[in-house]
């Protein structure tokens, strides 16, 4: 949550942790708490109030209710993400995709808030304002959410295309994916000089890159040669970088990004990239696991690209390379440029 918030552009001025057994129904930290971080907000002058969960739209609008005079915003972990996700988006399909993930994530909420108007309006016996509100509301959530849809389903098409148009000239497809920050779009700029962005946050790649690679015949490995490359021994590989994936990635913000991830879905072969200095390094790779699952990604053959190794004095490659052995694992510096001679020719045997 530190982290989100430092890449949104934030400043954190006070953390406040709650133990308890259940979340409170109404406010999701119950009434005490609420008071205590409301007081705690007033008197440190704070813009924006954000909860580390996915709360429920009348949780959200309850504590709305409580702060709304006071000037403080309130926002859940979505509310967040998707803040960043505006902040990153450059290109007209990423920016459909996020306003899709809002319209999921907001719709409830902005229910709610008709059904308050209904309940202040309405009598005994009598048609409230506000359920004609939720109404017009629904539907015209659900027209914009329909168009949407169909302007994305235009990209996702051209990129079926663009996939066929590979399938048939014979080309592999290699996905780079990784838990968000690993440095998947370094690996691309290393492996490829395509110039993608990189920064030192989260989620600075919305949108997916593909670029080409060819790794020349040095190896008994490496046979044959591709058309399209006059027929030199070696192999064409196509390498696509995507979105990152976190924690607790919201199913509505995978199902939001599922046409970019497209990519991942239909590769030959996935590229895992780790932060092999991150302290949670075993969490993560479990983390971007689950999502791939969740994409149905169970039987592609997948390469463990342990990244940032001049980040660490000592790396622990044996221990490393013991447990996860299934993987190939492959370790590099994309800053220094080591192990990447490596990582092709097992890219290469792998294809």
């Amino acid at each position: 949550m530190e982290s989100l918030t430092h890449t949104y552009g934030g400043m954190i001025v006070v953390k406040v942790i709650q133990k308890r057994v259940t979340p409170d129904y109404k406010t999701y930290i119950g009434s005490g708490k609420l008071e205590e971080v409301v007081e705690i907000a007033e008197a440190e002058k704070v813009d924006i109030i954000i909860i580390n969960n996915l709360l429920k739209p009348h949780q959200i609008f309850n504590i709305e209710r409580m702060v709304e005079r006071k000037g403080i915003k309130v926002w859940d972990r979505i509310d967040l993400i998707l803040k960043i996700f505006q902040k990153h988006a450059d290109t007209t399909e990423a920016k459909l995709q996020i306003r899709l993930a809002g319209i999921r994530h907001m719709g409830p909420r902005i229910y709610r808030m008709g059904l308050e108007l209904s309940q202040q309006a309405g009598g005994i016996g009598t048609r409230g304002s506000g359920e004609t509100n939720i109404e017009q509301m629904k539907r015209h959530l659900a027209d914009e959410e329909r168009a949407i849809k169909k302007q994305i389903s235009k990209y996702s098409n051209t990129r079926s295309l663009h996939r066929a148009r590979r399938d048939k000239m014979g080309f592999k497809t290699v996905s780079i994916v990784g838990y968000t920050n690993a440095g998947k779009s370094s690996l691309l700029n290393a492996l490829t000089k395509k110039g993608a962005y990189v920064a030192d946050e989260l989620f600075a790649t919305l949108d997916t890159r593909v670029a080409k690679l060819w790794i020349p015949q040095t190896s008994p490995l490496v046979k044959g040669g591709h058309p399209a490359d006059g027929g030199i021994g070696g192999l064409s590989v196509l390498l696509s970088d995507t979105i990152g994936f976190i924690q607790d990635l919201p199913p509505q913000l995978i199902q939001a990004f599922r046409s970019t991830l497209e990519e991942t879905v239909h590769a030959d072969l996935i590229l895992h990239v780790i932060d092999v200095s991150d302290p949670y390094m075993d969490e993560k790779i479990k983390e971007v696991e689950e999502v791939l699952a969740e994409l149905e990604v169970t039987d592609t053959k997948k390469i463990y690209v342990f990244n940032k190794i001049d980040n660490l004095k000592r790396v622990p490659k044996t221990a490393i390379k013991k447990k996860y052995k299934e993987f190939k694992p492959v370790f590099v510096s994309c800053k220094k440029g080591e192990g990447l001679e490596e990582l092709k020719m097992i890219i290469a045997s792998s294809l």
